[in-house]
C-alpha cells in the first residue's frame, strides 16, 4: 500500500463523522443526565447495548432522518 493510499484509506466517511461527533456533543453531560435513566443490565433475555451506543445511534438517526429500519440497514 502506497502512503497515498494509505492516508486516503484512513479518512472514510464513517471516521470523519464521528469525530465531528466528538467535537460537537458533550457526551460526559450527556451520559450523566441519560444514565439514570437507562438500564445497563439485564436480568433476562438479551444484554442492552451500552448507554453511549445507543445515544450515538440515536444522534446519528436524528441528523440524518433515517427511519428505524433505515438505521438498522446503515449499521
Amino acid at each position: 500500500m502506497t502512503p497515498r493510499t494509505w492516508a486516503r484509506a484512513e479518512r472514510t466517511r464513517r471516521k470523519i463523522i464521528l469525530s465531528e461527533m466528538e467535537q460537537v456533543v458533550p457526551w460526559s453531560a450527556l451520559l450523566a443526565v441519560s444514565a439514570s435513566h437507562y438500564r445497563e443490565h439485564g436480568n433476562f433475555g438479551r444484554q442492552p447495548f451500552l448507554l453511549q451506543t445507543i445515544l450515538r445511534v440515536h444522534l446519528m438517526q436524528q441528523w440524518y432522518a433515517l427511519s428505524d429500519p433505515a438505521m438498522e440497514e446503515a449499521l
